[in-house]
């Protein structure tokens, strides 16, 4: 994983829109994803490209459309190097809370 491919991807409230317009329905056209954005397709096409190199959207053709797909593997990746450790360690201090404020 490129971890600075897939930061780029998702600090842009468009591509993040993309994403989530995917994971609504997966395997969209860019002609359907764009009937849900405010923008030209020239533009969601550069978004979707970005999307792409960071390994976060695929693409499969099917006759003369393409479809795309959200690949959530990189976003599973990133929260296990990057949320996930510190997850832990809040939980944990919320448990030792809860045990000190009940008095245990």
């Amino acid at each position: 994983m490129d971890a600075d491919k897939v930061f780029k991807a998702l600090g842009d409230p468009t591509r993040r829109r993309l994403l989530d317009l995917l994971c609504e329905r997966n395997g969209q056209t860019l002609g359907e994803l764009c009937d849900n954005l405010d923008m030209a397709r020239q533009s969601a096409t550069q978004h979707l490209e970005i999307l792409e190199a960071a390994n976060l959207v695929s693409t499969v053709k099917r006759g003369r459309e393409k479809l795309h797909f959200i690949n959530p593997v990189p976003l599973h990746e990133v929260y296990e190097r990057w949320v996930r450790k510190f997850e832990s360690q809040r939980l944990s201090l919320l448990h030792d809370l809860k045990k000190e404020l009940e008095g245990e």
